[in-house]
């Protein structure tokens, strides 16, 4: 579900995968991975993931359907802007 979830998400904002490397520091063969249910998402790769695909990591795990992220603390208010 986790892949299903992660490529919906990075191809409704246009990323390529090595967009998501760039953006992540996610290594791009790992995140192929990642997507295809090959490999599983560390805590901190899902932090990173969720903050720059605008979601919650509750939604990448599947634990809600809503893909609204929750109000970012300070720390995180700006990473992308």
């Amino acid at each position: 579900m986790t892949g299903e979830r992660l490529r919906t998400l990075r191809q409704e904002k246009g990323f390529t995968q090595v967009k998501i490397q760039m953006l992540t520091g996610i290594d791009q063969s790992d995140y192929s991975k990642i997507e295809s249910g090959k490999r599983y998402l560390t805590v901190e790769q899902a932090k990173r993931l969720a903050i720059v695909l605008g979601t919650s990591t509750d939604f990448l795990f599947g634990l809600t359907d809503i893909k609204t992220p929750y109000p970012r603390s300070d720390a995180f208010r700006n990473v992308l802007e």
